[in-house]
């Protein structure tokens, strides 16, 4: 009996064997953990000085709004101007951000924040500048990442890498986000996050950079071109449905945004309390990411990623009836668990059906679905938070997620039939 032919044997290392991918890579770690130490760190400000879970969805929504709008635009600029020049600049425009909410945890800035009866403004203000960042970097950073492979069946496993690494740095940002507010203050917690920032920026800078995909067809005006990315994702299904599944399971299901109510008013544990409940879900996430990485998700897709987003549900219902902080912890670890497998075959799916001269556009259309209904969920979150109370909201979001994954099963029949087992070539 032969052995294997090796070039159809999995390497699960293949894609951090190129040295572009590897610092692309780091960067994102660095940035992630930044973005999710300030994160953290503006949540706990807010929190503290308004004592009101609706402003802590008012964060999320004032990233979210120029996010969006600016993102049909942004993927029309990522397939048009070179994406290693867009993340360059955009990163930048984080770090003086970073720098910004450092200032006004200053004892210069400081009491900025104790007058008027809009005292909590220029922290707004700074939100509202790095949502347009983000709307700019997100789809430059999605098109970007497979030009710097060399060949297409590297991809699965470099999006599995970068979901991988994406998660552990999200478990570190929120772990030593909470370490640092309770040791360090939140100036010195905003100048660390300031920090990383400058370090990802010079990563960044150090890839090379790479030319546009070659243009297929006929080039588009500026409008067509802006609303091609709808387009594409609109006749498409199996993409369709399964942007929409994780948009709403984000949207409703989401408890993320209420977690410093929990660690304060519910399950007492403090600030380094709510970096252990922010990172949780990411632990999760990055472990099964990992497992992932070794036992790619094949056979039987769309009906694991229906029972995953299911279980996210399920999960955040028992979370907000726990009043026990490990059982919480365990539950917010299984949402992760559940969301990367949602996450990776979304991720799998745009960029397999999508074309490279296309990609900065539909991964606009993408961070509408998907980036910005984190935001929104969390403003989502704090209004029903007012309204009906922070546990109620809660099992409410969890229960139309779980109606939401029933609706997509019932309606969606290629993503529920959705095989993502590899084919064999043809001879």
């Amino acid at each position: 009996m032969s052995a294997p032919d090796s070039a159809t044997r999995h390497d699960p290392y293949a894609a951090l064997r190129i040295p572009d991918f590897r610092r692309l890579i780091s960067a994102r770690i660095l940035l992630t953990v930044a973005t999710r130490i300030q994160g953290l760190v503006v949540s706990w400000q807010i929190f503290k000085l308004t004592n009101d879970p609706l402003a802590l969805g008012l964060i999320g929504l004032t990233e979210a709004i120029p996010s969006i709008a600016v993102s049909l635009y942004a993927g029309h600029v990522a397939d048009s101007v070179r994406r290693k020049n867009i993340i360059v600049v955009t990163v930048a425009a984080l770090v003086l951000c970073a720098a910004a909410l450092s200032f006004f945890a200053s004892p210069v800035g400081l009491p900025l924040l104790t007058k008027g009866a809009l005292f909590t403004l220029p922290l707004y203000s700074v939100i509202f500048v790095s949502g347009i960042a983000r709307g700019f970097l997100g789809p430059a950073l999605f098109s970007f990442m497979p030009q710097l492979l060399p060949s297409r069946d590297k991809l699965a496993n470099a999006i599995t890498w970068n979901s991988t690494t994406y998660q552990a740095a999200a478990v570190l940002g929120p772990a030593a986000g909470g370490y640092l507010i309770a040791h360090l203050g939140v100036g010195n917690s905003y100048l660390v996050a300031t920090g990383l920032l400058v370090v990802a920026l010079a990563q960044f800078i150090a890839i090379a950079s790479r030319p546009l995909p070659e243009l297929v067809g006929e080039r588009l005006g500026l409008q067509d071109s802006v609303l091609s990315g709808l387009r594409f994702i609109w006749s498409n299904q199996l993409v369709l449905a399964a942007l929409s599944l994780d948009l709403f399971a984000v949207l409703f299901g989401g408890a993320v945004a209420l977690l410093p109510v929990f660690a304060v008013d519910i399950l007492k544990v403090g600030a380094a309390g709510l970096g252990h409940l922010e990172a949780a879900p990411a632990v999760g996430s990055v472990l099964m990411a990992a497992f992932l990485t070794y036992f790619p998700l094949r056979r039987h897709a769309g009906r694991k990623l229906l029972w995953a987003v299911g279980g996210f549900g399920l999960a955040t219902i028992c979370f907000a009836l726990s009043t026990n902080f490990w059982l919480s912890l365990f539950l917010l670890f299984l949402t992760g668990v559940f969301d990367s497998v949602s996450v990776i075959v979304r991720s799998t799916l745009l960029h397999t059906f999508t074309p490279e001269h296309m990609k900065g556009r539909v991964s606009a259309v993408n961070n509408i679905f998907i980036g910005s209904s984190n935001e929104i969920g969390s403003f989502e979150s704090g209004a029903a938070a007012k309204l009906m109370g922070v546990v109620p909201s809660v099992i409410f979001g969890g229960i139309m997620t779980m109606i939401v994954v029933a609706a997509t099963a019932f309606k969606a029949d290629k993503l529920r039939k959705l095989d993502m087992t590899p084919q064999p070539a043809k001879a």
